[in-house]
């Protein structure tokens, strides 16, 4: 390493991402910016302007309400970039088929608003799906073993076990589907250009190559974070009445991914012996969602990155 990058200070971006499908997102400090590979092989690249209200600025400022906050923001903004890479790429093209009657009602009855539609009853029907696999199933399943077998104060533990063996389980199966992979490769190649760029090098795919590939401030290692939170908060919620039970842990989902949130947070700031093992789990896991990206990905990531770098990189710093 020369001179001049030994004197380049490593800094702690604010900056985050998320894969799409052929592309990266990228949320900088003012804009957020994507790149999708189009099927001709050129690069699309949109930027717009973060427009955040009043309202949503304070509730940025207090902790916990802010995880909560940020969590709902990433879901619509991350479903709204999905769509649109999907189409850019040119995958809704291909699995697009001759319209249905129903699909016909739908387009009559919603028009231009459709796709908003359909994007806010996949979110909901993602919600309740959550909340079946990891709050109702599993305490059924212990509840039933528990009726078998006196589980004690144990309940609780072996409710997060099934919680952390349906995630793991997913991940898994997703990992190995094809389109997923791809998904997945571009996860890594997100990760690594932020790295390059928070180490202070010259964005280039040979200097992105050699980044690590596993980040701290990763989705997976909130994901993993709220389910090991949800365990100690799950402990002392009664076990005697199982309607409760699933409603007092839906009430505090909130607290839960505030607390995650918060964590997260540390973690990307810090580097240390507490925010290291804050983050291992969730770097554990990043083996299954993040996989090795080739130079055509990584170059992708380095276009969704640029345009929404500071002028001044000391703004960045966390």
């Amino acid at each position: 390493m020369d001179e001049q990058q030994q004197n380049i200070k490593v800094i702690k971006s604010r900056i985050g991402g998320q894969a799409l499908i052929e592309g990266v997102m990228m949320r900088g400090l003012t804009h957020t910016a994507m790149a999708v590979r189009k099927p001709d092989g050129t690069i699309d690249v949109s930027k717009e302007a973060i427009h955040t209200s009043n309202a949503l600025r304070i509730a940025g400022k207090i902790p916990i309400v802010r995880g909560v906050v940020m969590f709902v923001q990433s879901i619509v903004t991350g479903y709204r970039y999905l769509a649109k890479s999907a189409e850019i790429s040119g995958m809704a093209e291909e699995e697009e088929e001759p319209e249905s009657k129903f699909e016909q009602w739908l387009t009559k009855v919603f028009g231009e608003h459709l796709m908003k539609v359909l994007m806010g009853t996949s979110m909901v029907l993602g919600l309740a799906l959550c909340i079946l696999l990891f709050i109702l199933a599993p305490a059924l399943i212990v509840k039933g073993i528990d009726m078998l077998v006196p589980l004690g104060w144990t309940k609780s533990l072996l409710e997060g076990i099934i919680k952390m063996a349906i995630f793991i389980g997913y991940l898994a199966v997703v990992s190995r589907m094809k389109e997923m992979k791809r998904v997945f490769q571009y996860h890594g190649a997100e990760h690594k250009s932020i790295f390059c760029y928070e180490n202070g090098l010259p964005l280039t795919v040979e200097n992105v190559r050699k980044q690590k590939r596993f980040h701290p401030r990763c989705g997976t290692s909130f994901m993993i974070l709220i389910l090991i939170i949800s365990i100690v908060v799950s402990s002392v919620v009664t076990w005697d009445n199982m309607l409760i039970r699933v409603l007092l842990k839906i009430i505090t989902l909130p607290l839960i991914m505030g607390i995650g949130y918060e964590l997260i947070k540390l973690a990307g700031r810090y580097d240390n012996i507490i925010t290291r093992i804050i983050s291992w789990p969730g770097m554990c896991m990043q083996h299954l969602t993040t996989s090795e990206p080739d130079d055509s990905q990584i170059e992708v990531a380095i276009a969704s990155l640029e345009p929404v770098l500071p002028t001044n990189r000391e703004e960045d710093q966390w």
